[in-house]
């Protein structure tokens, strides 16, 4: 209590009765004991990266339950990262470079003069605000958003933070999608479906449901760092032609034999890189379904594994899935180009016309086009894309698939994962091995170019995370 205070109670007793001077300390006492420093302990709570890994683990479930097929669910996971990735380089301009330049009409963000907004929180705020303009399931974002505010709240963070953060979020997301929506995807959604082909070598609907053919204008979507969706064109496919002892006929053989004749590790090869977003099952006249994630999730969840595994920050965490989800990105359109270009007719429509009318692959073929092999160009480019960040030695145990009932496997680098994910596709009976060889040249081509062009960590890493990119 001040000197001017004491004085000031001293001559209030004079003139007032005891209660009134009771009263009045009672008062400046409540003033005085505002004006102390501010409770801030809650900051290094809000830099732990796993409230990061949260959010990005809330998309993954929301992708799963609206059944998003894998190219359209690579976009649902790019922007939200991207407006979450964009707010922390402006925060360390020192550390990280903004994208803008980098990929095509990506302007600067917004900035906010308001000393109330906290960059970590603006960053979380930005990325569910975007995800949840992308999704279907709204109510499950806003759950997980009001869960998120009572643990914020439960931490100690001052409303005003709380406030200015999430409304500075939510203008970078705006921004964001403002440039998503630029990107083809709502144009395509009025092009015409694919018309079936008649011949043997092209592309039809596979049982058991006979869908129609999953983005077959996905080639018109922008790309991010690639030039043109054709960039990286594989070798053409084989020449269609089913005389014993061709080369096409060999490699359709060999789908044919390899899946009479399983072992259980290659089964299990086969189950764990499924990543089929809808598997319907029939029995009689019932039908029911199974989601999963998509190939491109999996490989989020391995970005997941591999941050947490290397001590990675919030903000290094954030770096890492930017880079795989760019690279995704543009691998899912690189190969939907390829895939509705040739055609390529599935082996599960050639071997029940001609071999077997009552063989079944292990998995479910999913509905589009063979070649080139969409497990083999995305894990490969994604891959690239964490080897970058983590090194080429980087072994892990893979427990994505857990949550499927599935057991962990274990990688000796990304690259091995990768390339178990591609022969996954023949175990599965899905496609040949060309589709696969070539789909993970067309992979590396993508990754590579991708690594090369796209530079998002620019200043010192700092323990201890082993980020390089």
């Amino acid at each position: 209590m001040t000197k001017n205070s004491f004085v000031f109670l001293l001559n209030l007793k004079k003139h007032l009765p005891m209660q009134r001077v009771l009263f009045f300390l009672f008062i400046l006492l409540l003033t005085l004991s505002g004006c102390g420093p501010e409770d801030t302990s809650y900051k290094a709570k809000l830099e732990d990266p796993e409230l990061f890994q949260a959010a990005m683990q809330n998309l993954s479930d929301i992708i799963v339950y609206d059944i998003f097929s894998p190219p359209v669910a690579s976009r649902v996971y790019l922007y939200p990262t991207i407006a979450a990735y964009e707010i922390m380089a402006q925060a360390r301009p020192d550390k990280y470079a903004s994208l803008k330049g980098q990929v095509p009409d990506l302007t600067l963000i917004p900035t906010s003069e308001n000393i109330d907004v906290e960059a970590h929180l603006a960053a979380l705020f930005a990325f569910n605000h975007a995800g949840k303009t992308l999704i279907f399931s709204e109510d499950k974002m806003e759950k997980f958003q009001n869960a998120f505010l009572e643990q914020m709240k439960e931490i100690g963070v001052p409303k005003r933070i709380l406030k200015a953060s999430q409304a500075y979020g939510e203008q970078v997301a705006s921004h964001i999608m403002a440039w998503a929506g630029k990107d083809m995807y709502n144009q395509t959604r009025t092009f015409p479906k694919y018309t079936i082909q008649e011949e043997d070598q092209y592309w039809k609907p596979t049982p058991p449901d006979y869908m129609d053919g999953i983005e077959p204008h996905w080639k018109e979507i922008r790309t991010l760092v690639l030039e043109s969706s054709n960039q990286f064109e594989p070798k053409p496919p084989l020449p269609f032609d089913l005389k014993k002892g061709s080369p096409f006929q060999l490699q359709l053989q060999q789908v044919f034999e390899i899946g009479n004749q399983l072992n259980e590790e290659q089964k299990e090869i086969a189950k764990f890189w499924d990543c089929n977003p809808y598997v319907t099952h029939h029995r009689g006249h019932a039908m029911f379904a199974t989601k999963k994630i998509t190939p491109g999730g999996h490989w989020i969840g391995i970005t997941s594994i591999a941050s947490r595994q290397a001590k990675s920050t919030f903000d290094e965490t954030i770096n890492a899935y930017t880079n795989v989800t760019i690279a995704l990105f543009d691998a899912f359109i690189s190969c939907w180009d390829q895939k509705w270009k040739t055609l390529v007719v599935r082996p599960e429509t050639l071997i029940n016309e001609y071999y077997d009318e009552e063989w079944l692959p292990l998995l479910q073929t999913p509905p589009f086009p063979e070649y080139t092999s969409g497990h083999s160009v995305i894990s490969r480019a994604a891959a690239i894309a964490l080897t970058d960040i983590y090194g080429d030695d980087f072994s892990f145990v893979d427990t994505t698939e857990m949550a499927y009932g599935l057991p962990e496997r274990s990688y000796k680098s990304f690259i091995h994962a990768s390339e178990e994910a591609a022969i996954s596709r023949l175990y599965g009976g899905i496609h040949y091995l060309m589709a696969i060889e070539e789909g993970v040249a067309q992979g590396q081509q993508v990754g590579a170019y991708i690594v090369e062009k796209i530079q998002t960590l620019m200043g010192p890493v700092e323990a201890p995370s082993i980020a390089k990119k």
